[in-house]
């Protein structure tokens, strides 16, 4: 726990004791670290009342602590016990209301609490960074939030808890019932903490079912900010631990050539220096034999936790913490947060017959409370063992050439001839490296006879294996190891060549079964869920082989899910023009082998647009969706769900053709078809709602495109994961509303974190990561932080250039951006050179009447402006004015972002009537629209303000101008650069920003 710290850009002293829950522990390090290095004394206490003690009561105690004090609320916070709602009002009301100025609070939860809470007015500490979470904190505490002087001693203190370490790895999804256990977690973290250099490691070890899995997460999850690394690795097996830990190289940024043992090697070395990371923790799970793994266990500056059943680990320079069974406190309240409706009492009863084993309550608590069956009951048929149909099991893998090859087969049919029926098997992969193991993972029953043999006998594997390579027909790809051990032969290189004239010579038969295996053991392999980064290296490993193995032609349904699921990966890896060419060919194919309407037909044709989508061929998708959604609309019915994605698909196309009032409506009925058929939770339902806000921010709905977005993220973080893709898009388009609405700090605080999280999920080349820098650079553009803000634009557009290509849709909207930023504040001719290209891209990709070709030209007309060319400058913006209006319509921000920049030529051409006539207008459908306050609003006074002194109505002028310099100063500041700018009497402008759809 933190102590006091020396007192840092504060006077006075003060104390402020921190309740929290030990599931918040992170939360709690964060905020006292803040306050300390403020000169605030701080005391931690963790909160967890005896349930038989009234909360009144412990309420009071707490009352009693030194200082103010600051609740950390959170649903665990009002779980322990746990205590109703009911109770805790009672106690609020009775406790706290009375002395509200002893209590404060932050909020670490979007979820309901006890509604008396209100009494704390709780700073809203969720969905924000790290220095807006601050500023919330200092605020609320009524302490000064200005920047403190770095001391000569600065120690980095702990990581902001919304935040992740910058490699993370294998850990588990947090367990929300973890229950207890908070002397073994503090004997740990103590444990490690005051080890000496190169011997932090502790072992958890018991007995199977004590949780010790679920403790070591838990330790991840509460500790885990004081780390750089987390890896969590499989230690059960040695070549499986060996390939996990060096799979760690990578993401340590260590450069490697491609051999396994370089790897490994590297790994060790970087941890054991501390170089790139001292603070790293390695989680090793299910280390049962210490003597298959204990001399890869490494030693530095870091961190090692083990769970064991084997206490052996004490003999390998390993601190050991015992795991017992729950007390029979931590097995009542476990229960009946499991299973709500048993009494204490039932909980205690059934605690007992289960002799407290975390599994085995988890698992029984699970079936009662999905049961009418009672505690007595239940334990009455348990009396007879055990039985796995009534345990739940919660749920939280060139001619010379022929001639010479002709004879080196029969020396090998000779031999080994399983080798050669391993050599043609592999041809139905890729040449280059075949990952056999694929094959040896297959259930021996789908495999040919002669092929079961080879790859259930180790002997006769090995010897086929040898005999391949004594000829040099195939080199060895497994995971080598840096002693000797067997090969696990886990993946062959076959030459190109060799593979070519292997697959020529071989019967019909053969080549139909061999096919057919490679199919099946490839549709084995499917992780199932391309939606989930971590699965990515999986299906960047199977889509080479498709091809090979003729994947299109197998009536196979699992084939066919294992191609839907490879088009889904390309799609959101951004393996964009691959997709597209294997989602051609399966549209062909297959509809061929299984027909027009097939439902997999269909499947395909919803992957294949969305692929088409992403690179602007958004006519061709819209004829693809719509018949799809003509075809099972009549077929189906509305309601089906099939149908709905298609329409979803469709309202998309038809967001990328600019016509949005029809998106909207389409995505509104999708949505409320999918609450109705599935509910709120369901992931398709959160998609359908993210969809209708994007509708919504396209139409300039920013409000109400924000709820929505605040919603979906909220939830998915929830249903997900705070990792998973979608999470991580429900943040990019979140803060790009906040930013939309002039909520600068936040949106800026938000999108940094996210950026930082997107790059490490997945990976920084990655298009959504793209999107997230690109929105992070505009955040910093609109704060007034030009520097960064003009790094990021470069570097972003760079990176999207070469990943993408110059014609892609979201180059030309970086593009666009990098051209804005250049007119104003770098090269005014590189600025018109991108412009030009961006402009007649979208001529080329959209069309005239598109609003995103409007809005660039609006861009390029301020280019022109500022090379002196007025005239056409102020015909261009005139012209897509007009086109704007015709688009959007003339309430529309786009519309009136035009209209602030035609007015300003409009003065310069020597007609200041019609400009201050248009000013005028625009500030009333700009307050109508957006509010008073809104950026584009103020922009609009500023303006209109400096064309009434054009037209010598100078009184009106000045109390137009010093309003929207107040309303200026109160939203964004007196020091932002809008402000600044108007105080110093330059007219605003606006640039138009392509969305995404």
């Amino acid at each position: 726990m933190p102590g006091t710290h020396k007192q840092v850009g504060a006077t006075g002293t003060q104390t402020v004791t921190i309740s929290f829950a030990g599931f918040n522990r992170a939360w709690a390090a964060w905020i006292g670290d803040r306050l300390e290095r403020r000169g605030v004394t701080v005391v931690q206490q963790r909160w967890d009342p005896p349930v038989e003690v009234p909360l009144e009561e412990s309420l009071r105690d707490l009352a009693l602590s030194r200082g103010r004090v600051l609740v950390i609320l959170s649903d665990w916070y009002f779980q322990l016990g746990p205590r109703s709602h009911d109770e805790w009002n009672r106690a609020l009301r009775e406790v706290v209301a009375p002395d509200p100025d002893r209590f404060v609070a932050v909020s670490v939860t979007t979820s309901a609490l006890p509604g008396a809470t209100s009494v704390f007015g709780a700073a809203d500490l969720t969905n924000i960074g790290a220095d807006e979470a601050e500023r919330r904190l200092l605020a609320r505490l009524g302490l000064p939030a200005g920047p403190l002087p770095q001391p000569a001693d600065a120690r980095p203190g702990p990581r902001y808890p919304a935040d992740v370490p910058e490699v993370w790895g294998g850990v588990p999804r947090r367990n929300i019932r973890f229950t207890g256990r908070e002397a073994l977690l503090n004997h740990a973290y103590r444990a490690l903490q005051e080890a000496g250099s190169g011997a932090g490691v502790v072992t958890l070890h018991g007995m199977s079912g004590v949780g010790k899995t679920q403790l070591a997460a838990e330790y991840v999850y509460r500790f885990g900010s004081e780390y750089d690394v987390v890896w969590w690795v499989p230690a059960d097996r040695r070549a499986l631990y060996r390939q996990k830990l060096a799979e760690l190289a990578p993401e340590l940024g260590l450069s490697t050539g491609a051999e396994y043992g370089e790897r490994l090697r590297a790994v060790r070395d970087s941890l054991r220096r501390g170089d790139p990371h001292s603070h790293w923790l390695l989680v090793l799970d299910g280390a049962d034999e210490p003597e298959q793994i204990w001399d890869l266990v490494p030693t530095g500056p870091g961190h090692v936790l083990i769970t064991s059943r084997n206490p052996e680990w004490g003999e390998h320079n390993s601190n050991l913490v015992e795991v017992p069974v729950y007390s029979r406190e931590e097995s009542v309240a476990f229960i009946r947060r499991r299973a709500p409706r048993l009494t204490p009492a039932e909980a205690d009863q059934l605690a007992d017959a289960l002799e407290d084993l975390p599994l085995l309550l988890d698992q029984t608590a699970g079936w009662l409370n999905d049961s009418d069956m009672s505690v007595e009951e239940y334990i009455e048929l348990l009396d007879g063992g055990i039985d796995q149909d009534v345990v739940k099991v919660s749920a939280d893998f060139p001619v010379a050439f022929q001639t010479a090859w002709s004879i080196l087969l029969n020396k090998l049919k000779d031999t080994v001839p399983e080798s050669v029926d391993l050599l043609r098997l592999c041809t139905f992969f890729a040449p280059g490296s075949i990952p056999v193991r694929l094959l040896k993972e297959m259930p021996s029953g789908e495999l040919p006879e002669q092929l079961s043999g080879l790859m259930n006998d180790p002997l006769l594997w090995n010897r086929a294996i040898g005999q391949l390579r004594q000829y040099s027909v195939v080199r060895l790809e497994s995971h080598e190891s840096i002693i000797d051990e067997p090969s696990s032969g886990e993946s062959l290189y076959l030459h190109r060549m060799v593979h070519q004239i292997v697959g020529k010579d071989m019967l019909e038969r053969d080549r139909q079964e061999f096919i057919g295996v490679v199919r099946r053991a490839l549709a084995a392999a499917d992780p199932g869920r391309p939606t989930d980064t971590r699965l990515w290296p999986a299906y960047a490993e199977i889509t080479p082989h498709l091809k090979w193995a003729d994947v299109l032609q197998s009536t196979d349904p699992a084939v066919h899910g294992l191609v839907l699921n490879c088009l889904r990966y390309m799609y959101l890896s951004g393996e964009y023009r691959a997709g597209i060419k294997l989602g051609a060919r399966a549209m062909k194919a297959w509809r061929e082998l299984l027909g027009e309407n097939h439902p997999r037909v269909w499947d395909v044709s919803y992957n294949y647009a969305n692929l088409l989508r992403a690179v602007g061929d958004y006519a061709g998708t819209e004829a693809i969706e719509r018949a799809a959604v003509d075809h099972l609309r009549t077929e189906r019915g509305e309601g089906d769900l099939e149908h709905l994605r298609a329409a979803g698909g469709l309202a998309a196309d038809l967001r990328g053709l600019g016509r949005y009032d029809e998106a909207l409506e389409i995505s509104g009925w999708i949505l409320t078809s999918y609450r109705e058929l599935l509910g709120e939770q369901d992931s398709r339902t959160l998609n359908a709602q993210n969809n209708l806000g994007t509708s919504m921010r396209l139409l300039g709905r920013y409000e109400e495109a924000l709820e929505l977005n605040r919603r979906t993220l909220e939830a998915r973080r929830q249903l997900l994961r705070p990792r998973h893709g979608w999470t991580l898009y429900s943040e990019i388009n979140y803060a790009t509303d906040l930013r939309l609405l002039g909520r600068y700090g936040e949106a800026e605080s938000l999108q940094a974190q996210s950026a930082r999280v997107h790059r490490i999920v997945m990976g920084a080349d990655n298009p959504q990561t793209l999107r997230a820098e690109h929105n992070l650079a505009l955040c910093h553009y609109r704060s007034g932080d030009r520097t960064r803000a003009r790094a990021l634009f470069s570097r972003v557009l760079e990176r999207c250039e070469r990943v993408l290509g110059e014609g892609d849709p979201l180059t030309m909207m970086f593009a666009a951006s990098q051209s804005f930023f250049a007119r104003e504040h770098a090269d005014i001719d590189q600025a018109r050179e991108i412009s030009e290209k961006v402009v007649n891209g979208y001529v080329d990709m959209l069309g005239e009447s598109h609003p995103y070709v409007a809005g660039t030209r609006a861009n390029h007309a301020l280019i022109l402006r500022n090379v002196g060319e007025r005239d056409h400058a102020h015909l261009l913006l005139e012209e897509a004015l007009a086109e704007m209006t015709r688009a959007v319509g003339e309430n529309h921000p786009w519309t009136l972002g035009c209209a602030i920049n035609a007015s300003a030529l409009r003065n310069l051409v020597g007609d200041p009537e019609s400009a201050a006539a248009l000013t005028e207008t625009i500030v009333t459908r700009a307050t109508e629209v957006l509010g008073r306050t809104h950026p584009l609003t103020l922009s609009a006074r500023i303006a209109h303000a400096a064309d009434l002194r054009g037209v010598r109505d100078r009184q009106r002028a000045d109390k137009i101008e010093t309003e929207a310099l107040d309303d200026l100063v109160s939203s964004l500041g007196a020091q932002h650069v809008h402000t600044v700018s108007a105080r110093s009497r330059n007219r605003p402008y606006w640039d138009f920003e392509p969305q995404m759809i």
